[in-house]
């Protein structure tokens, strides 16, 4: 259940607790909201992560360039056997990498995704993580684009370039109107769907909170055969750890339904608490399953933190790969 606590006049948390504002969908206010994080986020991570850009957005296209005799610790599989027949010695061809990348957003807009128990939502934080790295990526010509599902998919905006193509895709994801409670929360439907959508190798990022009925991991892991994706975990603290707030009315946001719970009770707490770091281990494992990075956005956290952490652990995984060894202390955290 994705539920929300009822405030005194009967609003739900995701408005009433978290003070949230109606949908920022005219021109003027989307401008407004990208000027911001453009000197607020934008500047601060530019050049942190474009310093990183080839660890981070790999290209997918790859140009002969030369080749050269195979050197210990080369990838086999850049043998090039003809020469090799032909020379009686190993030769490897080198590649010039294209970085153009190619990036599609799936969008969960359910209306789990419209909590926060505080000031901000799980949707204002996904709409401006999408800003964030629309903006970043277009800057360097790159094509990003989305598809948004509420309880089906039901707009896909076409991989474009440029910064008026981000002010048209938050637009997007802003200027929708308020939907009724209805059915639960289906991931599988946007995994499949994208796997059809988006035609060649591109750079894919599930925006979630993975508030879902249960089979989406088997999509996602397919989804990331053809695709690089990342998954980005919206959450919000309230949903880990329910404090003490006496008697209150939880509605779940997706269908609406309500029960009524004794929050001062231990062992209901408990019960929540233990419910909580369950899911939390099942979220992991399918990630870990499908190999999926997963980038966790919480709402009462900071966008550009969270998001050089994850640029830092990329790129040292990257040195990894390439025959590197990650640091005491990140081995000592890493999950």
């Amino acid at each position: 259940m994705s539920a929300s606590p009822q405030a005194p006049d009967g609003k739900s948390g995701a408005s009433a607790a978290a003070g949230r504002e109606a949908p920022a969908g005219g021109p003027s206010q989307v401008e407004s909201i990208l000027r911001r994080l453009e000197w607020t986020v934008i500047r601060r991570l530019d050049g942190a992560v474009h310093g990183d850009y080839r660890t981070l957005f790999r290209g997918f296209g790859l140009d002969l360039a030369d080749l050269r005799e195979y050197q210990y610790n080369d990838d086999v599989r850049h043998i090039d056997w003809n020469v090799t027949a032909r020379l009686q010695t190993p030769y490897v061809r080198e590649f010039n990498e294209d970085r153009e990348v190619t990036a599609w957003f799936l969008l969960d807009l359910s209306p789990s995704v419209d909590f926060g128990s505080q000031r901000v939502t799980k949707q204002t934080v996904s709409a401006e993580f999408v800003t964030v790295l629309a903006r970043l990526l277009s800057r360097h010509g790159n094509r990003v684009g989305a598809l948004l599902y509420d309880d089906r998919v039901d707009t896909i905006v076409p991989a474009r370039a440029g910064r008026r193509h981000v002010l048209h895709l938050l637009h997007t994801m802003l200027a929708r109107p308020d939907r009724p409670a209805a059915a639960r929360t289906n991931l599988q439907e946007l995994l499949r769907t994208a796997f059809h959508v988006v035609p060649r190798r591109s750079l894919v990022f599930v925006v979630s909170d993975f508030i879902t009925v249960p089979g989406w991991a088997e999509p996602l892991a397919h989804l990331a055969q053809r695709h690089e994706v990342i998954a980005v975990r919206l959450y919000d603290p309230l949903e880990m750890d329910l404090p003490d707030l006496g008697l209150l009315v939880v509605q779940d946001a997706e269908t609406g339904e309500q029960v009524f719970v004794d929050t001062h009770d231990r062992r209901f707490r408990k019960r929540f608490a233990e419910a909580a770091v369950r899911r939390e281990a099942a979220l992991r494992e399918a990630f870990g399953e499908a190999g999926v990075d997963a980038l966790e956005l919480a709402t009462d956290g900071d966008l550009v933190d969270a998001i050089l952490r994850f640029a830092d652990l990329r790129k040292r995984r990257s040195q990894l790969a390439a025959g590197g060894s990650f640091p005491a202390h990140v081995r000592a955290t890493r999950p």
